[in-house]
């Protein structure tokens, strides 16, 4: 009798377990090939965030841009801060609470990744990586700033084999 109430409640946990693990959103992007990429690149290891739900609530957010200096200065979402990913330093961030809400992106969404788990490792609660990261920002038309912070069309591509996932044409693919 023991053992059949014990299987019942193994079977009814899983259940539950299941369903709760089914109603956790998982962050997508609007292309299919994209999408497989991501899948693969990234380990989810961190909270993420996909483009629509930042850009309603944008200004609650501090923006850490985890590409390179020159990447950043081609284009980068308004009011981001850059923090790198070769050079990154946490003691530049010793001025932020560690509680506040913070969103990492990079080009797809890889450093920005590492990123978030460097800034969970030394205590900071609340970071997100922008699923997608700056490409899918362009892709679904959201704004970017250039170095003297006016909006501009051009994005950094990174490099031609990650560039064909920024595929909006109203934006120009930087290479430099």
């Amino acid at each position: 009798m023991r053992i059949l109430l014990l299987l019942n409640f193994i079977v009814l946990y899983s259940n539950i377990n299941a369903q709760e693990t089914s109603l956790v959103k998982q962050a997508r992007v609007k292309s299919k090939s994209y999408q497989l990429l991501l899948n693969t690149l990234l380990k989810h290891s961190v909270t993420e965030i996909e483009v629509s739900e930042l850009a309603s609530r944008i200004d609650q957010y501090v923006l850490l841009d985890s590409r390179e200096l020159k990447e950043y200065e081609v284009s980068h979402l308004q009011g981001a801060k850059w923090v790198g990913y070769d050079n990154f330093n946490i003691q530049n961030l010793k001025y932020l609470d560690k509680d506040c809400p913070i969103v990492c992106y990079c080009s797809v969404g890889y450093r920005s990744e590492k990123i978030c788990e460097k800034l969970k490792a030394n205590g900071f609660n609340n970071v997100s990586n922008l699923y997608g990261s700056i490409f899918e920002w362009a892709n679904s038309g959201y704004p970017l700033y250039d170095s003297e912070e006016k909006l501009t069309n051009k994005v950094h591509g990174f490099s031609k084999l990650w560039g064909k996932y920024m595929n909006n044409k109203t934006y120009k693919k930087v290479y430099n």
